[in-house]
């Protein structure tokens, strides 16, 4: 979600600053970066290091409500996201959305696509191991009553494409704040504006038979 359908990034970068400055610590670009993809917990033992003495689930509740705050104001949607899953919709290809932001969030996001994009969700509460752990990915197949080997993920950070590649997923990566190596275990695309469905059923196919 964050980064691949919207562009939060940013929003949280801010939200991460506030916190740790309020308490008197220091907080740099370069460690916004290195949360990037990670899950909420992983994030708030970071910023508990950092000087943020409140409890991980504070943490989480107060950045997450921070955020939702900036997305109220304006909802920074990628390129293109909108427009494949309405094509995907419209053909009756089931979506799920796999994010490690926590569940209210994610709804908020869901219900402001405008249309039932997703026919499940699954969010950083719901999961026992975080990105890049496969175990979301898996659930989010389950949630679909589908094998993740017949699910292609579409995912913009290197924690997201491991979680997809290790849960057996084609795997698109849309790179966006933070670089990700190419390797073969994933398709590259620079942005999805302009991509259709007929693309990624091409990829999955050329992947599934390769």
């Amino acid at each position: 979600m964050d980064g691949t359908l919207v562009d939060t990034e940013p929003y949280w970068q801010a939200a991460e600053l506030e916190l740790v400055t309020s308490f008197g610590g220091t907080w740099t670009e370069e460690d916004s970066v290195e949360l990037v993809g990670s899950g909420l917990w992983h994030s708030a033992r970071i910023l508990q290091s950092h000087g943020v003495d409140l409890s991980e689930d504070e943490i989480i509740d107060r950045m997450t409500t921070r955020v939702m705050e900036q997305v109220a104001e304006q909802v920074p949607w990628r390129p293109g996201s909108r427009e494949l899953l309405a094509e995907l919709f419209e053909l009756g290809i089931p979506c799920a959305l796999v994010t490690m932001s926590v569940r209210r969030m994610a709804l908020d996001i869901v219900a402001a696509v405008g249309f039932d994009a997703f026919a499940a969700v699954i969010a950083g509460d719901d999961v026992t191991h975080s990105k890049p752990h496969p175990e979301p990915y898996l659930l989010g197949a389950a949630a679909l009553g589908v094998d993740a080997s017949d699910c292609v993920a579409i995912e913009d950070s290197a924690p997201g494409i491991a979680s997809a590649v290790a849960a057996g997923t084609v795997v698109i990566g849309v790179p966006l704040h933070v670089a990700v190596p190419s390797d073969s275990t994933f398709e590259s695309w620079e942005t999805v504006e302009g991509r259709t469905a007929q693309h990624v059923f091409e990829l999955f196919h050329a992947r599934r038979t390769a």
